[in-house]
């Protein structure tokens, strides 16, 4: 690790922009790992239908380039030297653009979107396996190119942009590549490919099969790099100066290495919007099994010529179910007041409410991408604390049912795992995923900057700030870690009825044949 020393050079440090589904953060990860003062902006999240999902993709732009400015604006001021930038975003999430005008077409398609989800079962009998063998994943519940051709197809705009080659596509990472390279670069990466169900494992490649049977053009395909390949320098337009700009991840894949996931079986969970729980398997893939539901193979880090392998399975609701109570519903002021209710509540099985948090459907244990949420078990004697134990119960067994998930795809247990994101600074959260999991949990120092640090270190390692991922993650504090305090017959009771609260709404939730 570079040592700085007084009156000797300035301390150095890499920009990393966070770009998330609900907001956008940046700051300096100095080259001691840790990260300097962090700037954030919230982003709009806008629903059309029950099934759609969309956001602006300027205010992404304008956001970024905020906080990013903010974050250069205050390294300068405490002499910090900013060596190259590195990105996190959101993944899956799609956009056209024009890039005459460098406008985008149409609001960007979010990762969570659904409005396809009943179509795309028709292609599971004939492509499920086979995309299972080469992608590491099904069909799905979505699918950036199946919508990007509908587009094309809808509006004559973008079919004339398309016709006039101006027409670009990508996810988030492409769209602010092509932004702070001021249109030099259009390229994306295996840790966001991976996610749009279009990228070969073995071979760093399209599938151009898939993607083009789905009727989407194979020339608005981005460059695929690696993922510390560097994209070009920064426009100066952008952020002030010209940067390199060294390493873009996917978000997950960010805060697995921050996290510590670099060798095969350590994990981590992060909980934000959605819950995420990923799993180094080395550099071969530990491919999916036809028996367990949601869990993706995927690369976890394409570092320089290397893929490192990674098992993920999610839900798509935890942060995103707080907000739904809190902000929409008004049931509660805050997260922190819900986590404090439920913080009154002893374990109490059997007479606890029950709530399941489908709000935009289940993956794992099962696959049911219609389902919806549910809360059960009211009586006159449920009170408001134990509404908030409910729910805190219900995102806690969701992210269990992750775990078991991946450590049985695996075929070995988790020999490490620590959790992060925002919603995760929830004490009573944390004690009850432990309790669920029967494993002691590491809440990561500064767990809310994973995914700004990880990609950081990637791009750090990539310019020599640190000889390694190893050298600058095992250097950072311990976290707090959580230890069980059920035992394996409390443990295995809470399970069992679980699941058969979530195999009743499901069963109930299951389509009427007709």
């Amino acid at each position: 690790m570079t040592q700085t020393f007084p009156g000797a050079s300035p301390r150095r440090g890499v920009l990393s922009i966070d770009e998330g589904t609900t907001g956008t953060r940046a700051g300096v990860v100095l080259d001691s790992g840790a990260t300097h003062e962090v700037f954030y902006r919230p982003i709009k999240v806008s629903h059309p239908d029950d099934l759609s999902v969309e956001q602006d993709p300027m205010e992404i732009w304008t956001a970024t380039v905020e906080v990013a400015r903010q974050a250069c604006g205050r390294a300068r001021e405490e002499g910090i030297e900013i060596t190259s930038v590195a990105l996190s975003t959101q993944r899956a999430t799609a956009m056209l653009w024009d890039r005459g005008t460098g406008l985008p077409l149409l609001p960007a398609v979010v990762w969570q979107d659904r409005r396809y989800a009943h179509e795309l079962t028709a292609y599971e009998a004939e492509w499920d396996a086979a995309l299972l063998a080469r992608q590491g994943r099904p069909v799905g519940a979505r699918s950036p190119f199946l919508w990007a051709a509908r587009q094309i197809a809808a509006h004559r705009e973008v079919a004339e942009a398309h016709r006039a080659g101006r027409l670009l596509f990508g996810t988030v990472d492409t769209w602010l590549i092509w932004r702070l390279t001021g249109g030099a670069v259009h390229a994306t990466t295996p840790t966001n490919a991976a996610s749009t169900g279009g990228y070969l494992l073995d071979r760093h490649a399209w599938d151009e099969d898939w993607i083009g049977h789905l009727g989407f053009p194979l020339d608005l395909l981005p460059e695929l790099r690696s993922d510390d390949a560097g994209f070009g320098t920064t426009d100066p337009a952008a952020l002030g100066s010209a940067v390199p700009l060294t390493a873009s991840m996917g978000d997950q894949h960010a805060a697995l290495v921050a996290l510590g996931g670099l060798a095969t079986g350590q994990g981590m969970c992060m909980y934000g919007t959605g819950a995420f729980v990923d799993a180094a398997t080395g550099t071969t893939p530990a491919l999916p099994r036809p028996d367990i539901a949601g869990v993706l193979a995927q690369p976890g880090r394409r570092q320089g010529d290397i893929t490192h392998y990674s098992l993920e399975a999610y839900t798509s609701t935890a942060g995103s179910a707080l907000r739904w109570l809190c902000d929409d519903l008004r049931l509660f002021a805050s997260p922190e007041e819900l986590g404090a209710e439920a913080g009154r509540v002893p374990t109490r099985p059997g007479r606890t409410p029950r709530f399941v948090p489908a709000l935009a459907g289940v993956r794992t244990p099962v696959w049911h991408p219609e389902a919806t949420a549910s809360l059960s078990g009211l009586t006159l004697a449920t009170t408001r604390a134990d509404l908030a134990r409910a729910v805190l119960d219900g995102i806690a067994h969701s992210v269990c049912d992750l775990i078991d998930g991946v450590a049985d795809t695996m075929g070995a247990p988790f020999t490490r795992l620590r959790v992060g994101g925002g919603v995760s600074g929830s004490d009573p959260l944390m004690q009850i995923q432990a309790d669920l999991t029967g494993l002691p949990l590491e809440r990561v120092a500064d767990s809310a900057t994973a995914s700004l640090r990880g990609t950081a270190y990637l791009a750090g390692v990539a310019q020599g700030l640190w000889s390694s991922l190893e050298e600058v993650v095992e250097a950072q504090p311990q976290g707090r870690v959580f230890e069980p305090s059920f035992t394996a017959a409390e443990r295995t009771a809470s399970r069992a009825a679980w699941h058969d609260v979530l195999d009743t709404q499901l069963t109930d939730a299951a389509p009427t044949p007709l």
